[in-house]
């Protein structure tokens, strides 16, 4: 009886061992197989025919990861839609037209001009300068490292719209701040712009009529 039971036990041990090796790993079907295995796609990015992955479900199924919002569309906490697009190489049909386009934002009070002279110096000043003369950090005049003097922006006479243009697309040497600054932000700082070239218009005038 003591040796049958040892046997049994043997047997039982290598049966169990033998089961052990060959555990299935997949599944046999699943339900609802879109839902187990997420086919995610990454939004927000130019189309690169380089930049796929590999469906496991669909073998050679490319996801592509160029999905962009709609055209027109705001995002979120934005405001203030702007209604012209970028001009395309070699084109200024977009750029002129901004000339009729108001500032939607009404003037700034104090607190609001002050936060707007902020992110002026954060964002223009490095380049324009703190007098707005295009004299900035990145001039100095000709000895800093920039090339060319940028636009002297106290005696700038360009409409609001089209300096929210060029803020938002960049123009020429300038690069575009739309990632930097939110539609508002851009349109008060051009309300400090205006700002400063009246005060810069109206000393002018003043030294003009002094004169014997």
């Amino acid at each position: 009886m003591m040796k049958k039971s040892i046997s049994i036990s043997i047997l039982s041990g290598a049966l169990l061992l033998a089961a052990c090796n060959n555990i299935r790993r997949e599944p046999g079907h699943v339900y609802m197989p879109d839902m187990a295995y997420s086919r995610a796609y990454e939004t927000y990015d130019a189309r690169d025919s380089t930049k796929f992955t590999e469906d496991s479900m669909h073998p050679g199924d490319k996801i592509f990861y160029d999905n962009m919002p709609v055209a027109g569309t705001i995002a979120r906490g934005e405001d203030l839609p702007f209604p012209l697009a970028k001009d395309k190489p070699g084109d200024t049909l977009n750029y002129f037209a901004s000339r009729q386009i108001q500032n939607p934002v009404p003037p700034l009070d104090a607190k609001d001009m002050k936060e707007a002279e902020r992110l002026y110096l954060i964002n223009c000043g490095i380049c324009h300068g703190v007098a707005l003369d295009g004299n900035g950090p990145l001039y100095k005049g000709g000895e800093g490292p920039f090339p060319a003097a940028p636009k002297n922006l106290a005696t700038l006479d360009m409409p609001e719209g089209q300096m929210f243009y060029s803020i938002t697309y960049g123009k020429n040497l300038m690069g575009s701040y739309e990632s930097q600054l939110t539609r508002q932000q851009r349109w008060e700082i051009i309300h400090y712009i205006k700002s400063k070239q009246k005060v810069t218009t109206t000393s002018t005038a003043s030294a003009t009529t002094a004169k014997p």
